[in-house]
Formats: structure tokens, C-alpha cells, sequence
């Protein structure tokens, strides 16, 4: 098994965040794995993504020209990445600020309404974890008790705290996700 996985959005979303939370928990399963930070100069608002490989043989390279999995948090990301997930692939977007999904009919698309859940669940912190959340949800590369210890790598010491409301954030993303309608 190999999973290419592309998260783009905005900084300040927890792009990066979710990436490396992910790398982590493959290195938890002890699956080979390659974590490849891009972000522009600007530490929130400027544009970030991070291509995560999560993989049972060797990573031959970081470089990915098309993905199994895309997630975008915004119009642009949807824009750039959707092209570029395979056929037979999943493109996972947010529902706030994003206003196309540019059509195919050879890949599942799915919405996730996380920054209005986020608000929901009363903690905007939570968005990139109900992302995260809904795309093991569709694609279970890897179990929840992994991503818990991931977690528990990512964050620093002091944040163990949150933890348990990260892990809620998880399941409740898998519950809120629905096939995108043309």
C-alpha cells in the first residue's frame, strides 16, 4: 500500500499541521514515509501545502506528480490539485471558500462543512483535525490509535491537554463528510 497525499490551503489552517501529524503516525505503524513542506514567506494567509507518502516499501521520492488523495481548503488549492488526483483517486474540500469544483467524473469528490463545525464544537482550532478526520474516514490508511500517538509526537508536551478534544475532532469529521452534488 501507498498513499500520495497533497494538503493545500491557506496558512494558518493547519496545513502543515495535518501533514505532519500524518507522517508521524505512519512512522507510528512503521510505514516508510516522506513529509515535503511548500509555503510562501507569510506565516498566516500566505499559501502552504504539504505532500505527505505514506507507504509499506521504500519512498523512492518525495516528488509527486499526481496524488491518491488531494485536500483543499480553498478555491485556489482546488483549482491547482484537482487535476492532479488520479483516476479512481478522492479530492476532500471544505464547504467555506470554496465556490467550484471544476468536474470529474473519474474520481470521488467529497465536502466537508469543517470550519462550520469547527464553530460548532466551539474551537476553530479543531478544523484541521475534522479534515483529517473526514478523509481517514474514506480512505483508513491508517488506524486512530495511531493518529493519537501521533498526535502525541506532533504536539508539544504542554498541548497533551488537547488531545482528547483532537481525537473527538476526528471522529466527528468522518460523521460530517457527504459526496459532493454537481
Amino acid at each position: 500500500m501507498t498513499c500520495e497525499i497533497v494538503i493545500a490551503g491557506f496558512g494558518g489552517q493547519g496545513v502543515l499541521s495535518m501533514g505532519k501529524i500524518l507522517a508521524y503516525s505512519g512512522l507510528m505503524e512503521d510505514k516508510n514515509v516522506s513529509w515535503m513542506p511548500s509555503y510562501g514567506p507569510e506565516q498566516r494567509g500566505g499559501t502552504a501545502n504539504v505532500t505527505v507518502i505514506i507507504s509499506d516499501d521504500a519512498v523512492s521520492s518525495p516528488l509527486v506528480q499526481d496524488y491518491d488523495v488531494v485536500i483543499a481548503l480553498n478555491q485556489p488549492s482546488v483549482d491547482k490539485f484537482t487535476p492532479r488526483v488520479k483516476p479512481g483517486g478522492t479530492l476532500i474540500y471544505d464547504t467555506n471558500g470554496v465556490s467550484h469544483i471544476p468536474e470529474r467524473s473519474d474520481i470521488e469528490i467529497y465536502e466537508v462543512p469543517a470550519t462550520d463545525e469547527a464553530t460548532n464544537m466551539g474551537n476553530a482550532k479543531v478544523f484541521n483535525m475534522l479534515i483529517l478526520g473526514a478523509m481517514l474516514a474514506v480512505r483508513p490508511i491508517l488506524p486512530l490509535d495511531s493518529i493519537r500517538k501521533g498526535l502525541e509526537k506532533s504536539l508539544p508536551e504542554r498541548h497533551h491537554k488537547l488531545i482528547p478534544m483532537n481525537m473527538q475532532a476526528l471522529e466527528r469529521g468522518g460523521q460530517i463528510l457527504h459526496p459532493h452534488k454537481a
